[in-house]
């Protein structure tokens, strides 16, 4: 497996550590005396999990986190074909990946997931759980299957991932999970009750999870994008897009990398200081 080592300082991954200083003077030292030093072993890639990922913010993510020096696992519901052209891009930046399909409302098999990515690839650092999909319905005209479908893709899903990782975060006592919410899940959206309420439920379990695992090291943010350029809002009728687009402030819709750019940040040690956050990146659409 190979991988971009990622660089030293306030910006690098989590769980990896700058280059000590004095070991490195005592090396030269050994060196210039004729005394043979033992080179070392290279340092294996941090390890990014990203559920959802290979569509829309979810592939954005992977692909942006690679870029990081992350190797790569994410898994996928269906599309094949989808998987196979974002190991194939991964491949192209130089990380190692490993693509699962499964439901991840089947929480077995996420936790499955979670060790054979943790035997394959080594340690998971960060978990970006952005698995969802939408059956929006007035509430008056909703079916208990549209109801559970949402709910249990978008909230036990993401709870499925939360857990999953947590025993050998804390084992390690670092770790830091991105949830992908929505500005549905904070605002409420008419037409949108089964996806608002598992959008908020993921917002709720982010802050207590943030109260419960920051003493062992572990962050947990979620991210609440607004309307964004994916194959969500891509079934939107022209009519529509130009409502949207007036109500927005900026004037136009986000595109699935400006959120990856917020994970990537969640992801660093640039974010150190924060948790239990829950960031709108919505162009101004809720104020």
């Amino acid at each position: 497996m190979s991988g971009a080592t990622p660089t030293s300082g306030a910006g690098q991954p989590p769980g990896t550590a700058p280059a000590d200083p004095v070991a490195a003077k005592a090396a030269r030292a050994a060196e210039a005396a004729g005394v043979a030093v033992a080179a070392e072993a290279p340092v294996p890639p941090p390890v990014a999990l990203v559920s959802g990922g290979s569509r829309g913010i979810g592939r954005a993510a992977a692909l942006r986190l690679a870029q990081d020096g992350y190797a790569i696992s994410f898994c996928y519901r269906s599309d094949e074909e989808a998987a196979r052209q974002l190991g194939k891009e991964l491949a192209e930046l130089g990380v190692g990946s490993l693509a699962q399909r499964l439901d991840i409302s089947d929480g077995e098999a996420v936790r499955e997931w979670v060790a054979r990515t943790e035997r394959e690839l080594g340690p998971v650092g960060v978990a970006v759980a952005s698995a969802g999909i939408t059956r929006d319905k007035p509430m008056l005209m909703m079916s208990d299957q549209d109801w559970r479908a949402v709910v249990s893709t978008n909230l036990d899903g993401a709870a499925h991932v939360c857990r999953a990782v947590l025993f050998p975060m804390v084992k390690r006592k670092a770790g830091s999970i991105i949830t992908l919410s929505s500005v549905s899940g904070v605002y409420g959206n008419p037409g949108q009750g089964n996806y608002s309420a598992s959008k908020a439920g993921m917002v709720a379990m982010t802050r207590a999870l943030a109260k419960e695992v920051g003493r062992y090291g572990i962050r947990a943010n979620a991210l609440a994008p607004g309307m964004i350029d994916t194959d969500m809002t891509g079934a939107l009728s022209g009519s529509q897009r130009d409502r949207a687009v007036a109500a927005i402030p900026l004037g136009r819709f986000g595109t699935a990398e400006e959120v990856a750019e917020a994970v990537s940040f969640l992801a660093s040690d640039k974010s150190a200081y924060i948790t239990g956050s829950v960031l709108q990146i919505d162009g101004g659409i809720v104020l």
